[in-house]
């Protein structure tokens, strides 16, 4: 196998697992040692990866990953947190959904649901819910940005504070081991913040990519979640936290 076509799975492993080594891609890909460690020094020097003693891992960064990429990174994951999160969101109420291909997940999950409100910044959940006849669907307005469809802005802002949400369901781009909700965008943060403020209870949907990410820019704390749908234990130290807070972690593998 050529470079050419193990450089994008190479890519794709560090993604799922956070880092990747010379020993396991030797053996992944059947090549030898000196091979792998030219890969890597090639994706480092493109920036795509960060070299360590013995392997790679993602660049910290302070952009995010392209959004057709974050669409197929770990897919049954994502429907499985959007279906158990689903189950829990009941009929009749309002609800904010925003930006990610997470909360894209869960409002395929809705549509089947009933007599619900449905206020979004992100104009792909909006598609998707428009096929819900009994759904109301309202678009918050703001700057499009195109690479993901999301609507960001201080219009975001001012629709959604015209609202008080009986929940809603948000995710983010990393999650720290202080188990603080991390994005790369601060016009996003601060939309998110919004609906924190005027939601009764809020739900994460985050799968286990996140707890190996890092973004420059914080939403909030874990504390301020009602409930964490993921698809792997954050750990020990931040699942105790989780407790101390009153947080519900729902774990759902994928």
């Amino acid at each position: 196998m050529s470079q050419t076509f193990r450089h994008p799975e190479i890519l794709e492993i560090a993604r799922r697992d956070g880092k990747v080594t010379v020993e396991g891609l030797a053996a992944h890909f059947g090549v030898t040692h000196q091979t792998i460690r030219r890969d890597l020094t090639d994706l480092a020097e493109a920036g795509r990866l960060d070299r360590v003693h013995g392997g790679a891992v993602l660049p910290s960064g302070t952009m995010n990953i392209g959004y057709e990429e974050r669409r197929a990174l770990n897919p049954g994951a994502k429907a499985t947190i959007a279906r158990a999160c689903a189950a829990r969101i009941p009929n009749d109420i309002s609800l904010f959904l925003n930006i990610g291909t997470s909360t894209e997940a869960v409002a395929r999950e809705l549509l089947h649901h009933d007599g619900l409100m449905v206020v979004t910044n992100n104009i792909n959940v909006a598609t998707i819910l428009a096929a819900n006849a009994s759904c109301e669907v309202v678009v918050t307005g703001g700057h499009l940005r195109r690479a993901d469809g999301g609507l960001i802005g201080s219009l975001a802002t001012d629709t959604i504070r015209k609202f008080k949400f009986d929940l809603a369901v948000i995710g983010c781009s990393a999650l720290d081991r202080d188990g603080d909700l991390l994005d790369f965008d601060i016009q996003e943060v601060g939309v998110s913040q919004a609906i924190l403020q005027q939601s009764r209870r809020t739900f994460l949907v985050a799968d286990h990519s996140k707890f190996k990410r890092s973004a420059p820019a914080r939403i909030c704390s874990l504390g301020e979640v009602d409930v964490f749908f993921t698809d792997r234990s954050p750990g020990v130290g931040l699942a105790a936290a989780c407790r101390d807070w009153g947080t519900e972690v729902s774990v759902t593998p994928g």
